[in-house]
């Protein structure tokens, strides 16, 4: 049985007129400045046209970021540390499925966090020591690395990364 398609009529304009397009020179060059802005979308803060910088914050029961292994598109312990001692602490968190081992996969909780290694630590000094990323810029970079972990271990449609956008854009800091 065939089951028949809505029929909608063309919608114009208010004033009846079918809409031209803008410029479009001004629109690709429009298009080039937000590419070229900030990767980490920002918020609108009422109805004024000034935005907000998403501010990072651990989002509780996320753990992206305890998924030790990531695959080759993500820079190896070797690759991070200049300090075996740190290459080597690292490699004997990673558990058999790539999780860390002190990640409770039940509770989403590390059953550390208070005494986990520096490098399990998103603070800006870190982010400046292990990748040469300037306190200034620390929010940006800090967000985006959570925002691809999120994207790789849970799914670019996931609630984890719905969560985490939401946190980062309502913060109070």
């Amino acid at each position: 049985m065939a089951v028949a398609l809505p029929n909608f009529p063309t919608i114009l304009s208010a004033a009846g007129h079918t809409r031209r397009r803008p410029n479009s020179k001004k629109s690709n060059t429009r298009k080039k400045n937000l590419v070229q802005k900030n990767t980490v979308a920002t918020s609108s803060l009422g109805f004024s046209s000034k935005t907000k910088d998403p501010v990072w914050q651990c989002v509780e029961r996320c753990g992206a970021c305890c998924k030790l292994e990531k695959g080759p598109t993500y820079p190896s312990p070797d690759e991070i540390f200049d300090d075996p001692s740190d290459v080597q602490l690292y490699k004997s968190l990673i558990g058999p499925d790539g999780w860390c081992i002190n990640f409770e996969k039940s509770t989403r909780k590390c059953s550390i966090y208070s005494d986990r290694p520096y490098f399990c630590r998103v603070e800006p000094d870190i982010f400046e020591t292990l990748y040469g990323i300037s306190k200034k810029k620390f929010n940006k970079e800090a967000c985006g690395c959570c925002i691809d972990a999120i994207k790789y271990v849970y799914g670019a449609q996931s609630q984890e990364l719905d969560k985490f956008n939401h946190a980062i854009r309502t913060t109070n800091k």
